[in-house]
């Protein structure tokens, strides 16, 4: 892969220390003139919740999320993935493994850094630092981004999500969201991959009934079945009633695969300070008016009585993480299948 990797370019570095001339080279607005395999600087917003997203785009203070950028060989037309990372970031699968796999079945690549850009490693142990909100606002300026690239097909660009990542994989998936974006055309997202997916349980779950989500473009859920992070049951659970609302709907699990099983390290970590939340969790959001519920009871929660449920019987700390290349094959293997199903790739 040492010929797809790629060598940072002056984008990395602040701008203020850039003439004028490089600071424009670096940062595009669009795509439209082809740039190749590359590192590239785009504009988003920081967000800081879903009440400001669902305001439309823009909202918050402006930001400059990296996209590596992964072209396939060939002068041909065709479908594109955006990856959108998890608490730890930018990984190595990221700009290795998942390239190598989509670039050679055809499917252009831009793997999105929100976190760099904002002065972020990590937020496993403070997830506030970087308002999930703006990851979806990145991922949104990411699709607008890629469709105007001359090789993609703009109706086929798919996005695949690791862990929180996966929320906004989902999140790109619902309606409301996605209309409030006012994006050109009625771009949306062809195909939705939530990866080991946070979100499943917790203030973070929306409420499913008929027209939260769309009923266009099918998702493949991907989890391993001994994950302690976010656990399996509630993302089966979240993506069978997602399903029964009329989205296509995919689940695949991976036998004995724990959290993050993509990444190259292979050992089993100890991420003792990782915010989780437990499976038990009773919470969800009313996406149309943003009050939160307990789905057991069916009663409207907030204030003191959120806070406590919260604390009682949702929040935890302390996951593990292990790469196992065995499981990372056999998901590679089924979302390559999905993409042939949804995207018409090779």
């Amino acid at each position: 892969m040492a010929s797809r990797r790629f060598t940072p370019l002056l984008a990395a570095l602040p701008l203020v220390l850039l003439s004028p001339l490089l600071a424009a080279q670096d940062l595009i607005a669009d795509m439209s003139a082809g740039p190749p395999t590359g590192r590239y600087a785009f504009a988003s917003s920081t967000p800081r919740s879903l009440p400001d997203l669902l305001k439309g785009p823009g909202q918050g203070e402006p930001a400059q999320p990296v996209g590596h950028w992964f072209l396939p060989a060939g002068t041909e037309r065709g479908p594109a993935v955006i990856l959108i990372h998890g608490s730890g970031g930018l990984y190595d699968a990221m700009l290795d493994f998942w390239p190598r796999q989509f670039n050679a079945a055809g499917i252009a690549v831009l793997a999105v850094d929100s976190f760099g850009p904002r002065g972020v490693k990590s937020t496993a142990e403070d997830q506030s630092q970087v308002p999930f909100a703006a990851d979806t606002a990145d991922a949104f300026a990411a699709l607008k981004l890629v469709a105007s690239h001359p090789r993609v097909d703009p109706a086929r660009i798919a996005i695949l999500g690791f862990s929180r990542g996966g929320i906004t994989t989902w999140r790109t998936a619902v309606e409301r969201i996605a209309a409030a974006q006012k994006l050109p055309d009625n771009l949306r997202f062809a195909a939705h991959v939530p990866m080991y997916s946070g979100g499943c349980v917790g203030a973070f779950r929306l409420m499913v009934k008929p027209g939260v989500f769309t009923t266009k473009a099918p998702m493949l859920w991907v989890h391993g079945d001994a994950d302690d992070y976010t656990t399996i049951g509630a993302c089966r659970d979240y993506a069978d009633r997602i399903g029964k609302a009329g989205t296509p709907v995919e689940f695949v699990a991976l036998e004995g695969a724990m959290h993050k099983f993509d990444q190259d390290d292979t050992r089993r970590l100890n991420v003792r300070g990782a915010q989780r939340t437990l499976e038990t969790c009773p919470l969800e959001l009313d996406i149309d008016t943003l009050a939160t519920y307990d789905r057991n009871t069916g009663q409207r929660v907030s204030g003191e009585a959120l806070q406590a449920l919260t604390r009682q019987s949702c929040s935890a700390i302390g996951a593990h993480v292990q790469g196992d290349r065995a499981a990372r094959d056999k998901a590679a293997q089924a979302i390559l299948a999905f993409f042939r199903k949804t995207l018409g790739s090779r």
